[in-house]
Order: C-alpha cells, then structure tokens, then sequence
C-alpha cells in the first residue's frame, strides 16, 4: 500500500528542518582579543593575572634613561609600593627594571639606586638610599607629577598656588636669584629648586634629613 501524499510530504517537511538545525552554526567559546583583552566589559571581573596591583613605571624607554611614566605613582609616603624607610630591594621591585648596581661607600652610606642605562644627560629619577634605607626621590623628569600638582617647568607663581599658604622658600646656595621652595606634609617635605627666573628645574620628596641634603649624596 502507498502512503498519502500528505503523509510524504510530512515526512519531507520533517527532514528539511532537522538538516537545517544540524547545520546551524554554533557559537564560538568567547576567548581571548588580540590584544590579550578579555571579550566583555564585566566590571567585576578579576584583572589578568600578569597585571600589578600598583600602576608603576615597569621600565625605561628602550635604551634611554626616560621612564614611562604614571602619574601619581610619587607621594608624600613613598614610590608606589615602597614606601620611604623600605630596603632597596623593595624599591627595585617597586621599579620593575634596572636599578644599577650602586652600592654604599661605607656600611649605611647615602647612595643612589638609578635607572640604567644612564644617558649623556644624567639621571632623570633617582632614589636615594642611607642607613640601608629608602628616604628620597629626585626628579628632573617634566613627566612626573609631585604630590600636590607641581612639576619640572612650571613657575614660581604656579608652585605658590598650588600649595597656597604652605610653601617656605629659602636662596639657593649656588645659584643667585634662585630658590628652594619647602612644602611640609607629615613627616615628609617636598623641595622644589627654581633658577633664577623662578622656574623649577628639579624637586625631590623624601624623610629627613635626607630630603634637605642640598649636594645629594656628595
């Protein structure tokens, strides 16, 4: 006996979307972007594992003494995660890259710990190391931002401002007309140097005495 028409067409109809369902596409495992990125924006998501915890200079520019540089990373407490009073090996890790290999002229002698390789210019940032411990940080890098907003470059005027009320400015002892402009914080003292056109071409933070040493470690 032949089956009906209907029937044959049934069986057709069913056959056609099981073969359209077997070929569906099926949506891939979300992975990885190109730049390494996760594929969504979940707020609460865990960063990837290789990420600090503390946004830090990892590094210099290749073969420079420049630091990448992250604002906010210097403060009246320290570097980043090492904080003033630390060991140089903590401001090694709190750096990420090299450091040199500077050590002290004498048991707890005043040293530098300085980003290598150092180019004709000199130093751009520098630590400094007494007593075998972490006290001050000297800057000639425009990139970097002290506590407060002042920065390599800026006037007189704007250093004033920034820290209304709070800034005890002394002669330079070897530049006429130029200056030392002190803002206390804590235990701690940020020191702008100025030329004699009143605009800043260093600072440095740190702990006493340190902080004051007008010759570094010299």
């Amino acid at each position: 006996m032949k089956p009906s028409i209907p029937c044959i067409a049934l069986l057709v109809l069913s056959l056609s979307a099981c073969g359209e369902r077997a070929s569906d596409p099926v949506d891939p495992v979300p992975g990885p972007a190109a730049d390494g990125t996760a594929l969504h924006d979940d707020p609460a998501a865990p960063p990837p594992l290789d990420q600090p915890d503390v946004a830090v200079p990892p590094a210099n520019a290749p073969g420079t003494n420049i630091p990448q540089v992250v604002d906010g990373v210097i403060t009246f407490e320290g570097f980043g995660p090492a904080g003033f009073g630390a060991d140089a090996e903590q401001v090694r890790m709190a750096w990420g890259n090299d450091l040199g290999d500077a050590q002290p002229s004498e048991p707890g002698g005043c040293y530098y710990l300085i980003p290598q390789p150092l180019g004709s210019a000199g130093y751009r940032i520098a630590f400094m190391v007494e007593g075998d411990r972490f006290s001050r940080i000297d800057v000639r890098n425009n990139g970097y931002t002290a506590p407060g907003g002042g920065k390599v470059g800026m006037d007189r005027a704007d250093i004033d401002r920034l820290y209304a009320g709070r800034v005890e400015a002394s002669p330079h002892k070897y530049v006429d007309g130029a200056q030392y402009l002190r803002v206390r914080d804590g235990g701690a003292a940020l020191v702008f140097e100025t030329d004699a056109d009143g605009k800043v071409t260093e600072w440095r933070i740190g702990v006493p005495p340190q902080v004051d040493y007008v010759e570094g470690c010299s």
